[in-house]
């Protein structure tokens, strides 16, 4: 039996602790708090912060896992790029999670090695910095924190008076303190996509695409096939191609790109699943977490089958530690139509606590069913 232990222990890594126990794996899970979704259906637990290197270690030393696998972005990367160097398996590599951990590293590694289109940028590490970047890459712009997920830290500034809010915000709000943001230039898309790409023995598969819909840099809805053109689409598994390739390893990754027309610029990449990957859950026959664990246990992954299907997440508007979910019923009273509660013990405002799925004829009819599933859910105390 192979044993894998997850670091972070969230939604998705739930998800990759049933598939592989499915495939006949131990689970031993790790998260910086009690009770995390993975906890609950793995075999063991431990809880501490994943940014202690020194934890980290101690649980592998005592567990002995076949793969170390990353499940969230703030992590101790130089303890894994450690663990690597005497003999542990990092899933996809330690090199792939500490490089794409720093948006620094992943824009440089694409723009400046790998030569790809990307939006323009700069980096700051303080306020002055920030508006020459700014300056530099024009109004409007958008500020990030170098080390953060799920938007947060995460705005938008329309004229120089902005800044000072947006390095607050980003200082205040990033997952690792780096001290420093990228400031990137807007780009007049059409659209952004996420491909994700499967890095496995038998060499590199692509999902169909997904479309999404972010705001303020979280993900809100997405849903698979995305129509684009055939040119767009062969350039973006170029794109992606590329960069998981430099990065290497095995595993899953979420390459998110912009599109124009037959044009396609790099945005970021996970080196795990997705989350809006999540519709894959319901679009198709093997999951991203089930591609994942497959890509990693070195097993076959044939033609990905894809149908028309969408997701919408459900966020908290409450504050509890004793979440309860109204509307469940309704919301499944729709033929093809699931809700996923992730079992998060605390809920807290705009706290991604679960998501609604739904297949249909074609992506419209699936995404207004999962709009108007996620609608019917509420969190209540």
């Amino acid at each position: 039996m192979k044993k894998i232990l997850l670091l972070g222990s969230g939604e998705l890594g739930k998800e990759v602790a049933i598939e592989a126990m499915r495939l006949g794996c131990e689970v031993v899970a790790c998260d910086r708090y009690e009770g995390a979704p993975a906890m609950q259906v793995a075999h063991r637990s431990y809880v501490f912060p994943m940014l202690e290197g020194r934890n980290i270690r101690r649980v592998v030393e005592k567990e002995q896992p076949d793969f170390i696998v990353p499940e969230i972005e703030a992590i101790a990367t130089q303890t894994l790029v450690e663990l690597e160097k005497e003999g542990w398996t990092v899933i996809p590599r330690a090199y792939a999670t500490a490089t794409t951990m720093n948006r620094e590293g992943i824009r440089k590694l694409a723009a400046e090695k790998l030569k790809l289109p990307t939006s323009p940028y700069r980096f700051a590490g303080s306020l002055d910095e920030l508006k020459k970047g700014a300056a530099a890459v024009g109004f409007p712009c958008f500020i990030k924190p170098t080390m953060s997920s799920s938007g947060h830290g995460q705005s938008m500034a329309r004229t120089l008076a902005d800044l000072a809010k947006a390095w607050s915000y980003a200082m205040k709000a990033a997952r690792g303190k780096t001290g420093r943001v990228i400031v990137e230039g807007k780009i007049n898309f059409d659209y952004e996509i996420t491909l994700l790409t499967v890095r496995h023995k038998a060499g590199t598969s692509f999902c169909a695409p997904v479309g999404h819909i972010q705001i303020d840099g979280d993900y809100r809805e997405s849903w698979q096939p995305h129509a684009m053109s055939a040119v767009a689409l062969k350039k973006s598994q170029q794109i992606a191609k590329k960069v998981t390739d430099a990065l290497g390893g095995r595993g899953i990754f979420g390459v998110e790109l912009f599109v124009k027309g037959n044009q396609v610029w790099f945005s970021e990449v996970s080196p795990r699943p997705h989350d809006t990957g999540m519709v894959t859950m319901v679009s198709q026959a093997m999951s991203e977490m089930e591609l994942h664990v497959r890509a990693i246990l070195g097993l076959p992954i044939p033609e990905i089958i894809c149908q028309p299907g969408a997701s919408a997440a459900i966020l908290s508007e409450v504050t509890t530690n004793h979440p309860k979910y109204k509307g469940v019923e309704e919301a499944l009273k729709v033929p093809g139509t699931w809700i996923r509660i992730f079992g998060k013990p605390v809920a807290y405002h705009h706290r991604r606590m679960a998501v609604a799925l739904a297949f249909g004829k074609n992506v419209k009819e699936a995404r207004a069913k999962a709009v108007a599933a996620a609608k019917k859910v509420r969190v209540a105390r």
